[in-house]
């Protein structure tokens, strides 16, 4: 089994910055793409941004420039760096990540979620 845990969320005033973090353990024999997406109240979850097994990031276009993934393939991590948040910022964060295990199946797997909150 595998599991994504998150942490990091919580509330900031709007231009402040939070990092999420997400490790992923388990029978983990492969981390290919790596992810943040978001579920703001009444609305459908959204990619926020995609990290490649090589470090390829891609971003939704509402992030580009204060948004930045990163991972640490050695401690199975990927982290959101996110500065100059908004209000439209706020929702619950849900780390994801497509997993080979050690038994040769392959899954998208995902966390449980962390809230962030941007005050105005």
């Amino acid at each position: 089994q595998v599991q994504l845990v998150e942490s990091g969320g919580g509330l900031v005033q709007a231009g402040g910055s939070l990092r999420l973090s997400c490790v992923a353990s388990g029978s983990i024999f492969i981390i290919n793409d790596m992810g943040w997406y978001r579920q703001a109240p009444g609305k459908e979850r959204e990619k926020v941004a995609v990290i490649s097994r090589y470090g390829s990031p891609t971003y939704a276009d509402s992030v580009k420039g204060r948004f930045a993934i990163s991972r640490d393939s050695a401690k199975n991590t990927v982290y959101l760096a996110m500065s100059n948040l908004k209000p439209e910022d706020t929702a619950v964060y849900y780390c994801n990540a497509e997993i080979t295990e050690i038994r040769g199946l392959s899954e998208n797997y995902w966390g449980q979620g962390t809230h962030v909150t941007v005050s105005s």
